[in-house]
């Protein structure tokens, strides 16, 4: 498939023009590599580096690990489609850090491009973010919600767990490691209804909405109570809020597994590659 042709049908399905980013002023140490288009929107075309695309490999973070398993495979003419250009470790005092320069190189002499929807990704679709998380935890979807960047990045749904423990135990079992659970509230699920915003979604404006909208069960990835996240924390406690969190990566991966469905569509071959779970991120 010709490169430009993807892209363009990349666009038209997932970027508006209201939706906004900033990657790219983190990113400087790539600019040579970075396509002006990322430049100056931090959305779409990350590096490119081929005119034709037999092959898409996806995955949630760019990982040294990642790019190198994909220099291993000796592909050329493919693309690595990404939901974050940077990489992500709570650990660290800058959590998202950059791609290895050594290995773009590689990438480009092999003629791979790197697309990354990361806002796009996340706002309300069939490949959604958040969406595809309450498809695996079986949640009954009622409503997107969450403005964020020009998307909506979350979900209201209904669950058919009685109580949050109950919960806890799907999600665990579902993202296949533990996960974590701060009860600050009833353990029994009102009316069912929880909130899930996959990823970063534990904040002050993701809790606001959720008291608004009367749910008190928080579904996400990053929920670790340390001095970054402590006001939010006592908001939900303030509030009774429950709050689960399954790490950045694993609440994330589900939908870019489910883009490999939306590349071979168009008769590519797609391969999602796993990534770790950063697990301090609970």
């Amino acid at each position: 498939m010709r490169a430009t042709d993807l892209y363009s049908q990349l666009e038209r399905d997932f970027i508006t023009k209201d939706m906004r980013d900033n990657w790219a002023k983190y990113m400087r140490e790539l600019e040579e590599y970075l396509s002006l288009n990322f430049k100056e929107r931090s959305m779409g075309l990350v590096c490119d580096f081929t005119n034709e695309i037999n092959k898409v490999y996806s995955a949630v973070f760019p990982t040294e690990e990642i790019l190198q398993s994909i220099i291993d495979d000796g592909v050329t003419n493919a693309m690595l489609f990404l939901h974050h250009p940077s990489i992500w470790d709570i650990r660290r005092l800058k959590p998202f850090y950059q791609m290895d320069k050594e290995l773009i190189e590689k990438f480009k002499e092999n003629k791979i491009s790197i697309y990354n929807l990361h806002v796009p990704l996340d706002n309300f679709s069939e490949y959604s973010t958040s969406k595809t998380l309450a498809e695996v935890l079986y949640i009954e979807i009622e409503k997107p919600f969450k403005e964020y960047c020009g998307a909506l990045s979350g979900v209201i749904g209904k669950t058919r767990c009685k109580s949050v423990e109950k919960l806890h135990d799907r999600f665990s079992k579902v993202l296949g490691h533990n996960t974590s659970l701060y009860l600050y509230g009833n353990n029994n699920i009102k009316d069912g209804r929880v909130a899930i915003v996959a990823g970063g979604g534990n904040n002050i404006g993701t809790v606001s909405e959720m008291i608004e909208n009367n749910v008190d069960v928080l579904i996400t990835g990053i929920s670790v109570n340390n001095e970054d996240y402590s006001e939010v924390h006592e908001l939900e406690q303030k509030n009774h809020i429950n709050v689960l969190g399954g790490t950045h990566y694993s609440t994330e991966k589900f939908a870019c597994q489910k883009m490999c469905t939306y590349f071979e569509r168009f008769g590519l071959v797609s391969t999602f590659i796993e990534g770790e779970p950063v697990y301090e991120d609970m």
